[in-house]
């Protein structure tokens, strides 16, 4: 996935179609809006940022798992199943994202993006859902000549990635403002 930070208004519309589409509980949540102010007076910029978790190629929840209840699926993201989780928060002691929550029902809880519309080749509910472009979902192994043009000569990075859990959620820097 890529985040465009430069067209995110923080409207929270990924957060709200995702608790509607996955039957999130009150109170929780699987992806939520950052926004940071950067610089110093009077030279300040506001960054908007859906975060979520990252699915990473190397994530320490999926090894840390005791039971195997978080696993790679056949697209490659992290997901848990519910009926092999003890809720005991291995998984979210290793995640340096902070990505993850105990659902009331005891099982642990955080992003899918969308597995089950994945599936039947929909796009995520966040990304069909925002209104400014901001979300896209991108096959890193198959990157298309859109995908290419929308991150070439972007300052684009990827959170904590000296963590070494190869995150797939890029962002494009809100340094990188249209037309600037």
């Amino acid at each position: 996935m890529i985040i465009d930070t430069r067209v995110c208004v923080g409207c929270s519309a990924c957060v709200y179609a995702c608790k509607s589409e996955n039957e999130v509980p009150v109170g929780y949540c699987r992806d939520w809006v950052v926004q940071e102010t950067n610089g110093n007076f009077p030279k300040l910029s506001m960054e908007n940022r859906s975060e979520r978790c990252q699915h990473c190629d190397n994530a320490p929840c999926v090894t840390y798992c005791p039971t195997g209840a978080s696993h790679y699926d056949e697209f490659g993201t992290v997901q848990i199943n519910r009926s092999r989780c003890t809720g005991c928060k291995a998984c979210m002691a290793a995640c340096p994202y902070d990505a993850r929550y105990v659902h009331p029902d005891g099982f642990v809880d955080k992003c899918t993006l969308c597995h089950h519309r994945l599936e039947k080749g929909m796009k995520t509910a966040c990304v069909s859902i925002c209104p400014t472009g901001s979300l896209h979902l991108v096959n890193f192994a198959n990157l298309t000549a859109d995908d290419k043009a929308m991150m070439a000569g972007k300052e684009v990075y990827r959170q904590k990635a000296h963590a070494g859990t190869e995150p797939r959620l890029y962002w494009i820097s809100a340094s990188n403002k249209p037309g600037a």
